[in-house]
């Protein structure tokens, strides 16, 4: 079937992406979905740092690519054989397919899937192989879901189901920045009474551990501390639950500490500022993406004297069949307010243009909203 996407062209094109246009709006042939495989119309799809590293040259992948990895949308075919789903459905889209069965898949969620990261490596779906093409020219997919499309076919291992209650904004964060964000806390550092929980980095991965975080204070107390650099960011981290917020500067100034610490800016000054800022016997959880040259500097001697821990959390450290389900019941029961994390709604044609507000550090999560 002919559908229209966000085809990468070229990595590393200079900013302002809106003038270089590294990413081409095409029309692209989609081929039907194999067994164990559905074809989905996406209704939503959320611009992710995950994303714009591609773009920027941060994380190389093959091009040309199908952009995008956090998106949700409906069930249109089924795949030959059997399936749990249903046409019409609505899913979530998740960017680490798991296998289920390689050594990965049996650490419940703190090591990514081995088959589901070559295959993401390589452009391809789980199943193996690409499903896009342009002319005689194969497409590659993107983490197994290339959401910047109006269709697109994936791995039933690749989504999740939710109810018709879930709007199709709020489903598609749910499979990146609140599983990303949330799961830092909830799988790989799960704060006890009355700690104090800083997030460093308030983009849309750390906006959604602020409420993780905020839901979390009426049952373990402790504060919730909010770190950036930009303003207006530490102002709705207040609203949205921030019992404090500071710049990165005042953080080292006052000498303000948590027991649990997530970095999600993706830097190494961040990753620097908030391993100063764990606590002794506390937890710095690591989520951010650097580039893969990045180094940080770290004295062994303070881990050990202080009892301190660093943590690689991948993906929120997730398994999302078990994960989205919980994060759900906390968006029905008004404790995880997804909707505050989108800052804007584009059309799939202003996309270079929204990844020029990404990399500038302004935008939460610009979701492209398909009709």
């Amino acid at each position: 079937m002919k559908i229209r996407g966000a085809v990468l062209e070229r990595i590393g094109d200079p900013v302002p992406y809106a003038e270089s246009t590294p990413i081409a709006i095409e029309e692209l042939e989609l081929g039907e979905p194999g067994p164990g495989e559905l074809l989905v119309r996406i209704e939503a799809a959320g611009l992710c740092h995950s994303d714009l590293s591609v773009v920027d040259g941060n994380r190389v992948r093959p091009v040309p690519m199908l952009l995008g990895h956090e998106a949700a949308g409906r069930v249109e075919q089924l795949g030959p054989g059997d399936s749990d789903l249903r046409i019409g459905q609505r899913v979530v889209m998740t960017f680490l397919p798991r296998c289920g069965d390689c050594a990965g898949c049996a650490t419940g969620g703190r090591t990514p899937c081995v088959p589901g990261s070559v295959a993401n490596n390589d452009g391809e779906l789980l199943g193996g192989g690409r499903r896009l093409h342009r002319g005689d020219e194969p497409v590659h997919h993107h983490l197994g879901v290339s959401g910047f499309a109006t269709h697109a076919v994936v791995d039933r291992r690749s989504v999740v189901p939710v109810d018709d209650d879930v709007p199709p904004e709020v489903a598609a964060v749910l499979g990146c920045a609140v599983l990303t964000g949330g799961g830092a806390l909830l799988n790989s550092a799960p704060p006890r009474p009355d700690d104090r929980i800083m997030v460093v980095g308030l983009g849309g991965v750390g906006m959604a551990a602020v409420l993780v975080a905020a839901s979390l204070r009426d049952s373990l107390g402790g504060e919730v501390i909010a770190v950036d650099t930009v303003p207006e960011k530490l102002t709705l981290a207040r609203e949205l639950g921030a019992t404090r917020a500071f710049t990165p500067a005042e953080v080292v100034e006052q000498g303000v500490v948590a027991e649990v610490v997530v970095e999600a800016a993706g830097n190494v000054r961040a990753f620097d500022t908030a391993v100063t800022a764990t606590a002794p016997g506390g937890t710095t959880v690591t989520v951010g993406l650097p580039h893969p040259d990045a180094r940080a500097s770290i004295s062994p001697l303070s881990l050990v004297a202080q009892g301190r821990s660093i943590v690689g959390s991948y993906l929120g450290s997730a398994v999302p069949s078990r994960d989205i389900p919980k994060y759900v019941e906390m968006w029905r029961a008004g404790k995880l307010p997804v909707e505050r994390l989108v800052s804007a709604r584009i059309g799939l044609g202003e996309i270079n243009r929204a990844m020029d507000e990404l990399a500038a550090g302004h935008a939460l999560r610009q979701v492209i909203v398909f009709d």
